[in-house]
């Protein structure tokens, strides 16, 4: 961490939380600093009592461990914050800025908590949390047909505030409920509504965020330059964004779903083969995830291939698109089920049919489990013979799954460098690793990582390479960490996440926080003289 903000006053506390992390004398004692830091800096001396939570305070174990999405990261060793800001206003964000840089600590915003590696709350130096989450006002427009979310809302909120306006309105973004705003806006935001309407931020049209100085800044305020790095090239690097304003997308009344499976001796090689090139180019109203999982039948393993589907129209020209397109699934009628966009949106979520959309504002806090997720792209189709032998290293490992989400439509047709996500035309899908367990303890750990990683390596050959692209909110340690928070250290991970638009985030970032104050494990550097 920088020391250029370290006061000259404080290097033995410093000391202090270095060597003993869960001291409260040492915790305390920066409290006070910073409590009367905030206090100054907010005008405010009422409810602070709700906002700072430092280590001795009752509430301090159940606010931290609420947005914790990933076990892995909730464990008596764990690395714990000094202090927990959870703001109620927009000026106490730029209070806690100014005073988490003012003392020397880091500062690691949480919107949701579902960061992959824990990287919005947990940090191996002295630091602070800033907890968004109750900063999730939602102003829909339907003049206007659009609305300001802030950071702190869910992708359930957001969904069920519209759908409270309008039944032909959605938002193109992810479908998990429980994923908030601002993590998920700021590194790109995909769902299933990609090949029609883009990316989450390829509907942002405004933005406000909190500089490292404290202002308070929307698009003009800011600047097309920060404006277009906070759109897909990770909000904190670059401040803390408070909110965005979002363009309404239509959504027909009825929409409709499917799911089809097929196993190793119902051809399910040929389903998958066949899938990669449909997928990715057939009519941009249609999406197609691919589950690829092994199950065990008749005592035997096998994979099982599933197809998950949202199609923005009707059965009968959801059959007849795929009649044509894909004959070979053999898709009926009886085999969808129409509903409205909301009703689409729980069978994602895999609720059951029937369900409210009041389930939609469940935050579910606590839920978490121990996982380890990693990405690639896959930019020509794999070979019969290689989903063969792909199957068989599946099976070895015996627990390793695949996401596999195609691209095409619109994303074809928006350019790589209009927003920081590069991964556009040229890419046919997506690709997800996925293992979770249940098991606490180190050595559980590694051995369900090290059979995640190997599948990884397994797929060297089939995926995107110079470099080996890699999808930024799918956050993963293993394509580098910045220790230093240098330029070379952010370079090994930069290219992967974005590409040819990693300089131009480190131009942004040299611009607008030289000092390397909003940093974290894989955060966007500053260019130094010498780069």
């Amino acid at each position: 961490m920088s020391s250029l903000f370290l006061p000259t006053m404080l290097p033995l506390l410093f000391l202090l939380l270095f060597q003993f992390p869960c001291s409260f004398a040492a915790s305390d004692s920066v409290y006070e600093s910073f409590l009367q830091c905030f206090t100054n800096q907010s005008s405010t001396s009422n409810q602070l009592s709700n906002v700072l939570f430092p280590q001795s305070d009752p509430s301090y174990p159940s606010v931290l461990r609420a947005y914790i999405r990933n076990a892995r990261f909730n464990s008596s060793s764990t690395p714990k914050p000094v202090i927990i800001v959870v703001p109620l206003l927009e000026s106490h964000v730029s209070a806690a800025v100014i005073c988490s840089r003012n003392l020397g600590f880091q500062l690691r915003i949480r919107s949701g908590g579902h960061d992959f590696e824990g990287v919005s709350y947990v940090s191996d130096r002295p630091f602070f949390i800033l907890d968004m989450f109750n900063l999730r006002s939602i102003a829909i427009d339907m003049e206007e047909e659009s609305a300001w979310v802030g950071a702190g809302a869910t992708l359930g909120e957001l969904y069920y505030s519209i759908w409270q306006k309008s039944k032909v309105h959605g938002f193109p973004a992810g479908v998990c409920p429980t994923v908030g705003v601002g993590g998920h806006f700021s590194g790109g935001g995909y769902g299933n509504m990609l090949r029609k309407y883009g990316l989450s931020v390829d509907n942002v049209v405004d933005a406000k965020i909190v500089d490292v100085n404290g202002r308070i800044l929307d698009r003009e305020g800011m600047g097309e330059d920060l404006f277009w790095a906070i759109r897909g090239g990770g909000g904190a690097s670059f401040g803390v964004v408070l909110a965005y304003k979002i363009k309404l997308v239509p959504v027909p009344e009825t929409v409709t779903v499917f799911r089809a499976e097929r196993t190793l001796d119902q051809n399910a090689t040929d389903f998958v083969f066949r899938w990669q090139t449909v997928a990715p180019t057939t009519d941009n109203n249609l999406f197609m995830r691919m589950l690829v999982q092994l199950i065990t039948r008749n005592k035997q393993k096998t994979v099982r291939a599933s197809i998950l589907t949202l199609y923005l129209g009707g059965a009968d020209s959801l059959v007849a698109l795929l009649e044509k397109d894909f004959p070979e699934l053999g898709l009926k009628k009886e085999n969808c089920m129409e509903m409205s966009w909301i009703e689409s949106v729980l069978w994602w979520a895999n609720f059951e049919n029937g369900t409210s959309p009041d389930v939609l504002l469940d935050r579910d806090p606590d839920d978490a489990d121990f996982l380890k997720r990693k990405s690639d792209y896959v930019q020509t189709p794999i070979s019969k013979d290689g989903l063969e032998w792909l199957w068989k290293r599946m099976i070895e490992l015996g627990k390793p799954g695949l996401v596999l989400n195609p691209y095409g439509g619109r994303m074809d047709e928006i350019k790589a460098t209009d927003t920081p996500m590069p991964h556009r035309a040229g890419n046919l899908y997506k690709l997800q690793y996925s293992i979770t367990w249940h098991e606490p303890g180190a050595e559980a750990e590694r051995n369900y990582t090290n059979l995640v990683n190997r599948l990884h390596s397994y797929m060297t050959a089939f995926v995107s390479k110079n470099p080996r692209r890699a999808f930024f909110p799918y956050r993963d340690s293993d394509n580098g960490i910045s220790k230093t928070g240098s330029y070379e250290e952010g370079k090994a991970y930069g290219i992967k996440y974005f590409t040819e638009n990693f300089e131009r985030l480190v131009d942004v970032k040299t611009a607008v926080d030289p000092a390397n104050f909003f940093r974290n494990e894989q955060s966007i550097p500053p260019r130094t003289s010498k780069e």
